[in-house]
């Protein structure tokens, strides 16, 4: 882990404070009474906790876009399966608690008049079932799709429409009651996760944990590719992609195995949001919401992974503020900070620190 960190200054502050929230962050809402200075509120650790399953997406793209000069503009996609994935299994959790009561089938279906739960639903009654498919759907998903669109040598403008395309179509199916998952409404009202309620402030703590870990692995895991031989051809790719196809690398397999892997990061950043946030629905498929994404690593600054999630961070934050305090003018104050960025800050926020420290 050392090797992977040495020289990465930025990440090595983020692990560390990550490794602070972990620990301080569980005593202070559990630990500390309400209404003491100390006390984190269990709805500041659940908000912190979907900043932190944000700040893995954050990453994912950064990994594609930052590295291999893949814009992906349909990362939601792969963030809303995983979620769905999850979503599945909370919904099945719920039982006979449902409004209807039916032990069997989710209240929609009872209120579409389903006789029996669909296939595709088989197994998700299994938390570890249900894992694999957070996984393995997203990460199926962005094989297909890379293997026609890497193997046909589409890149730039024209990649970054289908991505697009790709996520609108899933949103436009799954807004269809036909599909099975909820239709407009999507999948909400959970219960239990593992058996726990996800009301007790101990649920909520922990899954801000399994978010804080999550975002630490998958930036180690990334870091471990940008820093190898694999991703100094990652960055020619980017640079250079024709030299590097004729010198023999095969840039197709090289981009779809990296775009799986981003698109299986953010599949499980998907799963850790769903339980916290209570629901997930066709809106998380929404092209702007993949852009937004984007904007997210722009902001914090491309090819470094850290900034990524300075910026998922900064951005998630001043919408959450803005959007209770003045949220008519979120949508401006956001398309004014990507250009005041973009025109005095190519290198997003991370490139301050880069510049202080060229000119010690």
């Amino acid at each position: 882990m050392f090797y992977l960190l040495k020289g990465d200054r930025g990440g090595q502050i983020l692990l560390l404070l990550l490794s602070i929230a972990v620990v301080l962050i569980p005593i202070f809402n559990l630990a500390v009474p309400e209404g003491h200075a100390l006390h984190v509120s269990t709805f500041t650790v659940t908000l912190l906790g979907k900043y932190l399953a944000f700040a893995l997406l954050a990453v994912a793209v950064d990994l594609v876009w930052g590295y291999m000069g893949i814009l992906s503009l349909g990362h939601g996609a792969f963030f809303a399966l995983g979620g769905y994935a999850m979503g599945m299994y909370l919904m099945l959790q719920i039982g006979d608690r449902g409004v209807y009561g039916n032990p069997d089938l989710p209240d929609f279906m009872v209120f579409l008049n389903w006789e029996q739960i669909p296939w595709f639903w088989k197994g998700f009654d299994n938390f570890w079932f249900a894992m694999i498919m957070v996984a393995l759907v997203p990460g199926l998903l962005a094989f297909v799709f890379g293997a026609l669109a890497f193997r046909s040598r589409v890149t730039g403008v024209y990649l970054s429409i289908m991505t697009q395309a790709l996520t609108y179509a899933l949103m436009l199916a799954f807004f269809r009651n036909e599909m099975g998952f909820g239709g407009n409404n999507g999948l909400t009202d959970f219960k239990d996760i593992l058996g726990f309620s996800l009301q007790s402030d101990n649920t909520r703590v922990a899954l801000f944990i399994a978010s804080a870990v999550a975002l630490g692995l998958g930036y180690l895991a990334c870091r471990a590719i940008v820093v190898s031989r694999l991703g100094k051809v990652m960055v020619a790719i980017r640079d250079t992609e024709d030299r590097v196809r004729f010198i023999g690398y095969r840039v197709d397999r090289i981009k779809l195995a990296i775009f799986t892997f981003s698109a299986v990061l953010a599949g499980i950043a998907g799963a850790l949001y769903v339980p916290q946030v209570g629901i997930i629905n066709p809106g998380e498929f929404s092209p702007l919401r993949s852009i937004e994404l984007v904007v997210w690593v722009a902001i914090g600054g491309r090819a470094t992974l850290y900034g990524a999630v300075l910026g998922a961070f900064i951005v998630n934050y001043s919408k959450t503020y803005l959007t209770g305090a003045a949220p008519e003018v979120w949508l401006f104050a956001l398309g004014a900070l990507f250009v005041l960025v973009t025109l005095y800050l190519p290198n997003g926020l991370a490139g301050l620190r880069k510049k202080k420290e060229a000119t010690v």
